[in-house]
């Protein structure tokens, strides 16, 4: 707990939250009584502006010959000037004042902070820590906060309520805080806000401890009574932790001592219905032992996480210090940063382009962030894209056998082979009946791969938009903000700006050929589609033929299959022509549609983008910067070297709580380990000897041997015939001081008696080590 405090003034809780018990609850629901109560200072008893800033109570457990200390200081508010946080850090008491009266040091910090009415000032970001330490403190930190109402008045208005509503949850938000409900018995428990809050932040229950006070306030006997009676017994609300009551100093015992209003809270819960309540969940005293074992545990069960996130935000301030670089106030200093941030880039974009991701940068591949890092694999799937699209999308029409209604690009082949007929009769030159003039191919292709521009211009872009995206990923990465800004402006953009049009002037060339000029190609891809074509189309008449001349049962005379064959044959020389034309159309697309796919991957994006990428910012660039423009991009801004002195501090303050939390881990993990071989680790303890909870027990005993088949629950095992209690009862509760307990072991009682009449605290618990039998290991008595 003296770790997790230190840490919080220092204010590691600005960037990690630490485990902490928070006391929430409304206006006059009894909260400075409870703080007076386990604190034995005297609080403030009425909710007004001095409760307007969080108070944070640490008391610490000392020897008896110690002598009392108290110490008050501020935590200054994020929102704070510098000279205001300076004034604020000065504040400090180390006397305790008169009757104990912490009220009177409220009062002066709620002056310091320039909180009131007539300051201008009704809520503040500030906290007020008050360290106590004595023999008769516990060990235990708690954070008091404002009260909640609705209502406003002369000294609070309705929007100083939501000021402190927002501040209680913000509170009661963080994940690892122990939110303490208080509750006061003197209200309807459904018109109080505290429990729905709870309920709403913490809907299972988990780290939410109920406090009922003023129980004194109910009518004996009435069912307010039992109501309440029920809930601090966990049968209506249900917290994991459970449920505690104490009872409230009234008006008329408002001037009595400590020791007076202990002794009264012990007779009022001996009586009536609040007797049958164990010690363990009623007064003051316990509630000290219950809060104190509730933080520890809390404390230790999530040092894990919060040591990840202080790790994470280590990471991301060396991060980002590193792209901040050294302060850069001279030329050489700034041409300097200039020269590694380069090299950065330049291999980062490399490794991009060429598909080793291993760098850090790149991220998770599974995230979409990570993928779009990936250049290489961006480009190789968007290229597949583009090849893909090409094939299926690239044609203007569709030439099939039956069109399809649905599909508008789809024409019949008569259609189109009329269509062709009619432009063949259209462009007649010198060329003899039944024969075409060559341009007709041309004239077809044209047609067919218009739709090619604005697949390449598109895909150009989307790829182009991925190079933007990472140069500006990898610039965050290496460069900061300001500098990023004016690197983009001074250098970056005109680069890019200019790798663009190189991609669509490429573009153009290597559509050119297709859109303008007639097809060449060299390539025997051609004359064997058309032969493939020719020869299926020749097969396909030959068939019909052949199954016209089954069907009169003239197989087996040649001639009359011939000419069945012959009547399946085109007879018509134009149509035949424009066939012929078509065939040759289809087979050069096919060839081109291979060329420009392959020339749009390579000398489009990989030669005229993709691979000039690393040189956009480079040593090389740098050291060709004139002294003005490096004084442009590098020169520091005030922002900057604000941003630097930020970093620097809260990774100092990160990195003393990682050191402090991973001696207290290793400290921790040696105390069980010590622990589970069975000896006796009291000493190790911070808690008073009358500790109880059961996971202190548990860390005391051990695993049991395999000879032990079963330990008993308090509930299994029995005390002179009486079952015992359950958690958190004393033996004191049902048997005299001298007890004898029977403890099932190996299926033999064993029956151990101790003369403890002298040894009993004031709670009744008892908490004593005997001597470790043979063969068994951390045995223990209660």
């Amino acid at each position: 707990m003296d770790i997790i405090d230190r840490l919080r003034s220092k204010g590691i809780n600005r960037y990690v939250n630490l485990p902490q018990i928070v006391v929430c609850g409304d206006q006059s629901s009894g909260k400075s009584s409870v703080l007076q109560a386990i604190s034995g200072m005297s609080f403030p008893t009425k909710d007004s502006l001095c409760t307007r800033f969080a108070t944070e109570l640490i008391l610490r457990h000392t020897d008896d010959h110690a002598e009392e200390k108290c110490r008050v200081t501020i935590s200054p508010g994020p929102d704070r000037p510098d000279q205001e946080k300076a004034r604020l850090e000065q504040f400090q008491h180390t006397e305790i004042p008169d009757n104990y009266n912490i009220g009177v040091l409220i009062d002066e910090a709620k002056e310091a902070m320039g909180v009131g009415i007539d300051r201008g000032r009704t809520f503040c970001k500030d906290v007020l820590r008050i360290e106590l330490s004595g023999p008769t403190q516990p060990h235990l930190t708690i954070v008091d906060l404002p009260g909640l109402f609705r209502a406003g008045n002369k000294e609070q208005s309705a929007q100083d309520a939501a000021i402190v509503q927002s501040l209680v949850l913000s509170y009661m938000k963080n994940p690892r805080s122990i939110i303490l409900a208080v509750v006061s018995a003197q209200s309807n428990f459904a018109l109080q806000e505290v429990t729905q809050h709870a309920r709403e932040i913490d809907v299972r229950g988990i780290r939410t401890l109920g406090l009922v006070t003023k129980p004194d306030t109910l009518d004996v006997g009435s069912a307010s009574e039992r109501d309440y009676f029920d809930l601090v017994q966990n049968r209506d609300v249900k917290f994991r932790l459970g449920w505690h009551v104490m009872r409230n100093r009234d008006f008329k015992a408002r001037d009595a001592t400590n020791e007076e209003r202990d002794q009264a809270e012990v007779k009022f819960f001996d009586q009536g219905i609040w007797a049958g309540l164990p010690r363990s969940q009623k007064g003051a005293a316990s509630l000290r032992t219950r809060l104190s074992q509730v933080l520890k545990d809390q404390i230790l069960d999530q040092l894990p996480e919060v040591l990840e996130e202080i790790q994470r935000g280590l990471d991301d301030c060396s991060n980002r210090l590193e792209k901040l670089g050294t302060p850069r106030g001279t030329l050489s200093e700034q041409r300097k940063y200039l020269l590694n941030a380069s090299h950065k880039f330049s291999d980062l974009i490399t490794k991009a382009k060429d598909g080793i991701y291993q760098d850090k940068f790149f991220g998770n591949a599974r995230e979409d962030e990570g993928y779009r890092k990936r250049l290489r694999a961006v480009v190789q799937n968007t290229l597949t894209d583009f090849s893909h699209e090409m094939r299926i999308n690239g044609q203007a029409r569709k030439v099939v056998d039956t069109a399809s209604r649905s599909d508008q690009r789809q024409v019949s082949r008569t259609d189109y082979l009329r269509e062709v007929k009619d432009l063949m009769t259209r462009n007649r030159g010198c060329e003899l009946p039944g024969t075409y003039s060559p341009s007709i191919i041309g004239e077809l292709f044209r047609e067919q791969c218009k739709l090619w521009r604005g697949l390449l211009e598109d895909f150009s872009r989307k790829i182009f938009e991925d190079v933007d995206f990472i140069v500006n990923a990898a610039l965050d990465y290496i460069v900061d903000e300001d500098t990023k800004v004016k690197l983009w402006g001074e250098l970056i953009s005109n680069a890019l700006d200019r790798l663009n049009r190189q991609l669509r002037d490429k573009v153009n060339e290597v559509l050119r050929p297709h859109e303008d000029g007639h097809p060449i190609t060299y390539n025997h891809y051609l004359t064997e589609t058309v032969q493939q074509i020719r020869i299926s189309r020749f097969r396909t008449s030959i068939m019909a033929g052949l199954r016209e001349s089954r069907a009169r049962s003239e197989l087996t005379n040649l001639d009359a299959c011939l000419d069945s064959i012959i009547d399946h044959t085109e007879a018509d020389m134009e149509t035949l022509s424009s066939s012929d034309a078509v065939d040759w159309m289809e087979a050069y697309y096919k060839v081109a549609l291979k060329q420009v796919v392959d020339d749009f991957s390579k000398l489009a994006i990989e030669a005229c983008l993709i691979s000039n990428l690393p040189a956009l910012f480079t040593p090389e660039i740098v050291f060709e910067l004139t002294d003005d423009a490096v004084g442009r991009v590098a020169a520091e801004s005030w922002e900057t070297a604000d941003e630097r002195k930020f970093l620097t501090d809260k990774m100092e303050i990160l990195s003393s709580g990682m050191t402090e939390l991973q001696r207290l881990r290793k400290h921790h993990r040696r105390l069980s380990d010590i622990g589970d071989e069975g000896v006796d680790t009291s000493e190790f303890s911070s808690e008073p000897e009358h500790s109880y909870g059961r996971s202190t027990l548990d860390a005391f005993a051990g695993e049991p041997s395999e000879e032990v088949e079963k330990w008993p629950s308090p509930t299994e095992s029995e005390v002179f015939g009486n079952p015992m209690l359950g958690y958190g009862r004393s033996v004191g509760e049902i048997t005299p001081p001298r007890v004898s307990q029977i403890c099932e072991i190996s299926e033999q009682p064993v029956s151990i008696i101790e003369s403890v009449e002298d040894k009993v605290g004031d709670d009744g618990f008892l908490l004593k080590f005997p001597p470790k039998p043979k063969g068994k290991r951390g045995d223990y008595i209660r």
